[in-house]
């Protein structure tokens, strides 16, 4: 066993932050598998596939703290408090998230509570989902021809129109937005006050990188009514900019000719 991997301890604990990735299990990575496949505790996201859990050994406890939009299992600070308790009492614990730690996933709050508690914490990195999910759609966030810039924002923050979201989309930039799709009608009409063209490209990722992916496009002004008509349901990422408009084939096979002359 590696001296990074979790053991039995009659001292502190200490807290793994892992990302579990934006779906596919083959997208964990090897040291969050090693992690997962030797912890005899496991706090997990309800968005971590069951593919993943079932690397857990017989005997690991796995406890889930699924989030979704106004029904917790638990509040943030139940799981701090969770995750404090159990290293204090000796025991290590996996805290397996999906998408990466750090990006929109709580990990930074989760790290702050053990600092301050004494209790060692170590993050490992996971794939993010707006990273899995627009190579699943063949979709990229930056290109040499249209996006130089790429952001990332909260779609659901409270006071979304006070958000200062200038500059943040537009020519030669790509804007994902994670956890939009309850206020998508809301982010319109803000990317719109804000300058952006009404027929930007947008894309909707749904299930990003599962089975179950769908990409669905439309231009800014038709958001709303595209996440309502189609029915999208969480886990969806909304991407905006030139990146997410369909290839034109005959520019590719330009392209391609002029790589071959």
């Amino acid at each position: 066993m590696s001296n990074n991997a979790p053991k039995a301890s009659t001292m502190t604990g200490k807290v793994w932050l892992v990302g579990a990735g934006p779906g596919d299990p083959d997208l964990l990575t090897l040291r969050a598998a090693r992690l997962v496949m030797q912890a005899r505790l496991i706090v997990h996201d309800g968005l971590v596939d069951p593919a993943i859990l079932a690397l857990a050994r017989a005997d690991a406890r796995l406890i889930s703290v699924a989030k979704q939009r106004s029904r917790h299992t638990m509040q943030q600070a139940e799981i701090n408090a969770l995750l404090v308790r159990e290293a204090l009492a000796g025991r290590d614990v996996i805290r397996l998230k999906g998408g990466d730690p750090f990006i929109f996933g709580r990990g930074g709050e989760e790290a702050e509570a053990c600092r301050a508690a004494g209790v060692p914490v170590e993050v490992v990195p996971g794939v993010s989902a707006a990273i899995g999910g627009a190579a699943a759609a063949l979709m990229p966030l930056t290109h040499r021809r249209t996006a130089s810039v790429v952001s990332f924002v909260a779609g659901q923050c409270k006071g979304l129109s006070e958000q200062n979201w200038a500059g943040l989309a537009g020519q030669g930039r790509t804007l994902v937005i994670y956890m939009g799709l309850a206020t998508s009608e809301a982010i319109t009409e803000k990317l719109i006050a804000d300058g952006l063209s009404p027929a930007m490209p947008v894309a909707v990722i749904e299930n990003a990188t599962r089975p179950a992916m769908r990409v669905l496009r439309a231009p800014l002004a038709g958001l709303a009514d595209l996440v309502t008509r189609h029915k999208v349901k969480s886990p969806a990422l909304i991407v905006i900019g030139e990146v997410t408009a369909e290839p034109n084939i005959d520019e590719l096979r330009a392209l391609a000719l002029e790589v071959t002359q």
